[in-house]
């Protein structure tokens, strides 16, 4: 390990390991090497980590696009699943000034469902005291995606009218707190199981998609943040005002190979004949984002919904849990005791 300091002679450690793409069937939990550390990252004792449906995209590595961008064609490059994080650290890289041995700290890592993991100095910020290591564990990657879609991408105000598609999932749950958190007036839709958890989220009203087309409603939205990506976009139009913004965070469909990248880029595309914005966004894992999202959970205006807990040994069956749908808000992977 190239590091300053460090508080652990700890070679070895156990994971959730991964050694070709697949479903759930393929983890399996190992032994391996204590990962080392460059100039610019943290080794993290992890106590925490967070999982959601983007795990289980880079688990079976599809759509296989997402195989191109980095993270192996034919397996995973990196074994060991998961990127949400919470823990201390217990090493630090030369080049880093912000972090000392102890620290209590969330972000993103490289293999967060481990007993240790490494991650970019910069991806990384000190856990707010008033955080649960669980809370902060589920918080980072659903957060800042949230928080980018409504800010940065959607132009939220306060006062307008904000629609969020997918509200009881990782980003929906945090994307109608923000948005309410600053001001907008946040409609949330989700299926009739899960309308409870999206009125305790803080959402002004809920629409339950099982019996409802949301595409006739009478009320007229500035701003559509939609998780689900499958409404067709001539429909879901005619809900927004004639100059709202329609923004796709992921979608569910399109296929194994391109997934929604088709749909995206004709809502682009279709954007330019029409007064209304329709776009999509990769997000982008930066603290400029992760600064104001902690702020916010520091506040107590957005607090984390954790719908299930899972040891190590329950990660296969908590991500089956996700892809069947019986979900809500973020699953958390306890590695130790806080």
């Amino acid at each position: 390990m190239t590091s300053t300091s460090t508080s652990t002679t700890t070679t070895t450690m156990e994971a959730v390991v991964q050694r070709r793409y697949g479903s759930a069937d393929t983890l399996d939990i190992e032994r391996i090497a204590v990962p080392s550390i460059g100039a610019d990252q943290v080794l993290i004792e992890v106590v925490a980590a967070g999982l959601d449906r983007g795990v289980s995209h880079l688990m079976s590595g599809t759509p296989y696009l997402v195989r191109l961008a980095g993270f192996g064609v034919f397996a995973p490059k990196n074994p060991v699943i998961g990127m949400d994080v919470a823990g201390r650290v217990v090493a630090v890289g030369t080049s880093v000034d912000e972090f000392d041995i102890g620290d209590e700290v969330m972000g993103i890592a490289a293999g967060s469902f481990a007993e240790y993991a490494v991650a970019d100095a910069a991806k990384v910020v000190h856990k707010p005291v008033e955080l649960t290591f669980e809370q902060a564990a589920v918080s980072t990657i659903s957060g800042i995606t949230a928080l980018q879609a409504l800010t940065k991408v959607g132009g939220v105000e306060a006062g307008q009218r904000v629609m969020v598609i997918g509200a009881s999932g990782g980003v929906g749950s945090f994307a109608v707190q923000i948005a309410r958190a600053l001001g907008a007036s946040v409609t949330g839709v989700a299926s009739t199981s899960k309308l409870d958890v999206v009125r305790s989220l803080g959402a002004d009203d809920v629409v339950d998609y099982t019996t409802t087309d949301v595409t006739d409603l009478d009320e007229r939205f500035d701003l559509i943040i939609d998780t689900g990506g499958r409404a067709p976009l001539r429909k879901l139009r005619r809900v927004l005002t004639e100059r709202g913004t329609y923004v796709i965070v992921g979608a569910e469909t399109g296929g194994r190979f391109t997934g929604g990248v088709g749909r995206n880029l004709r809502a682009v595309a279709l954007s330019v004949f029409v007064r209304q914005r329709l776009t999509f966004f990769i997000s982008s894992e930066s603290r400029t984002f992760i600064d104001p999202l902690v702020e916010l959970l520091a506040s107590g205006d957005v607090v984390p919904a954790i719908g299930r807990r899972a040891t190590f040994a329950e990660t296969a069956d908590a991500i089956r849990a996700i892809e069947s749908g019986r979900g809500w808000g973020k699953t958390v992977i306890t590695v130790r005791p806080s």
